[in-house]
């Protein structure tokens, strides 16, 4: 079928493409769901234009924090009221089952909320922070004003639509920045939702825009003059060429890409509680999360057990309809990355791995682009299994003697993004210090926390996400100073 509206939305209007179509695919079937024409290039150019005059001179740029505050408080409450309409998109357009609704809806619905209230209370040392007073030479004072960095591209994956947006849009509105979103072209559906319900919300023309389209609607964004912040999430190979892109500009970028996070059990950890949780950990979203646990590192003496019990869990979990609340694991997102996951298991095979279940399509599920839960050993930590990225359902074990050694392997990686520590709640904060990782959950963590921020070093990226954190990478900081 054809897109039944036209799905860019520029300074305010709603406009059909001028570019390629680019044709939504269900991960569940293989079947067309939407053609959609995509941004040409005066298109993209009119959206950032937009965003800067609605920065400059426009209404957004006139709003105070409250008013700020109560548009996203606003977007929030619609977000809540069509959230079963935004979950049944999900699981059209990128397979993730219904049950997935903290991450979908759920999530983003309360960061949008957290970032309502961070526009209307402002940065936590306040918009304008006086500085003591100085006396050398002469006695002056200071103060420090905290301001909107300007025109945001927002550049968003298709693992978690709403997620990212409310990670990009939400501080960046907050702040008083304006927005051009360009999501992939895999979660147009989605995306062109949340933009409705802004619109709805009552957001102004030029505040929030949004282009898609191939590689080169990206590239123009990034590179446009007009454009003062890139928030990028994706994978460390594009991340790298945004970086390129953005620099001639020397604009500030802030970088959410990939993760190969390890998952360590401790010594007097419970076999038997940790299984479940660490798989989870792996097939959430099919896998298709940055943050990931996919090495998983079990004392040598607990490792057949541990092995036993997971690979009985992973093939309990019910694989399929992402519209049956029964559904833990779904499609990936295209026939193309089924392909590539399967490569890289087969590749592991050859290299003397074994799967110990899993491992290709699940039997019964000839449409679309399933990947059963799949669990792998004898891999070392050094294999391309156990250090690439696959971003599907798939997890690897490895043993190990001493602590020490746990942590080194744990950090033999150039991602640092995520890590879970399972066992006594002193030992783990104590290896928790030791994991070089922007985030570390310790016995399952306590549950969201939109207040905390989320990123890591290396090829995990550059900045943050989330919580103050991530609201501060939205403003820049003014010195104003004047003798008394």
């Amino acid at each position: 079928m054809t897109n039944p509206h036209a799905a860019l939305h520029v300074g305010g209007k709603w406009l059909t493409g001028e570019g390629p179509e680019i044709r939504s695919v269900s991960p569940s079937t293989g079947r067309e769901l939407a053609v959609t024409p995509s941004a040409g290039p005066d298109q993209v150019a009119a959206a950032v234009a937009a965003a800067r005059h609605a920065f400059d001179d426009g209404e957004w740029s006139r709003l105070g924090p409250r008013e700020r505050s109560a548009l996203l408080y606003r977007l929030a409450d619609l977000l809540e009221r069509d959230r079963d309409r935004l979950l049944d998109l999900a699981a059209h357009e990128i397979g993730s089952p219904v049950g997935n609704a903290e991450l979908h809806v759920d999530g983003p619905i309360a960061y949008f909320r957290w970032f309502a209230e961070a526009a209307r209370r402002g940065p936590r040392d306040g918009w304008e922070e006086p500085l003591p007073l100085h006396h050398d030479p002469l006695t002056s004072a200071s103060t420090l004003l905290r301001e909107p960095v300007g025109v945001v591209a927002a550049i968003t994956a298709y693992n978690g639509p709403l997620m990212l947006c409310a990670w990009k849009l939400g501080p960046a509105l907050a702040a008083g920045c304006t927005t051009v979103l360009v999501p992939s072209p895999k979660a147009i559906l989605c995306n062109t939702a949340l933009v409705e319900l802004a619109e709805e919300a009552g957001f102004p023309p030029g505040a929030v825009n949004l282009v898609f389209g191939p590689p080169a609607v990206t590239e123009q964004v990034v590179q446009a003059g007009e454009v003062d912040l890139v928030s990028f999430t994706g994978s460390p190979a594009v991340g790298g060429k945004v970086m390129a892109l953005a620099a001639p500009g020397l604009k500030k970028v802030v970088l959410e890409l990939g993760g190969k996070s390890p998952n360590l059990v401790l010594p007097g950890a419970d076999i038997a509680s940790v299984v479940a949780p660490s798989a989870l950990r792996f097939c959430r979203n099919a896998g298709q999360a940055c943050g990931a646990t996919t090495r998983t590192l079990v004392p040598e003496k607990d490792f057949e057990e541990f092995v036993e019990r997971s690979a009985e869990f992973l093939g309990s979990l019910a694989v399929g309809d992402p519209f049956s609340p029964k559904t833990a694991v779904g499609p990936l997102i295209t026939g193309e990355h089924h392909r590539n996951v399967s490569g890289y298991v087969a590749r592991a095979v050859d290299e003397g791995a074994t799967v110990v279940t899993g491992g290709g399509r699940p039997a019964g599920l000839d449409e679309g682009f399933f990947f059963a839960p799949t669990l792998i050993t004898g891999a070392p930590n050094t294999a391309e299994i156990a250090q690439e990225e696959l971003f599907a359902p798939v997890g690897i074990v490895l043993p190990y003697r001493e602590v020490d050694e746990a942590i080194r392997i744990a950090n033999d990686s150039r991602y640092a993004l995520n890590a879970n520590v399972w066992g006594p709640v002193p030992d783990a904060l104590a290896v928790a210090r030791r994991i070089r990782s922007g985030t570390v959950t310790i016995n399952g963590g306590g549950g969201r926390r939109t207040d905390a921020p989320w990123g890591g070093p290396g090829h995990s990226g550059i900045g943050r996400e989330g919580g103050e954190e991530g609201f501060r990478e939205f403003f820049e900081v003014k010195h104003v100073q004047w003798p008394l």
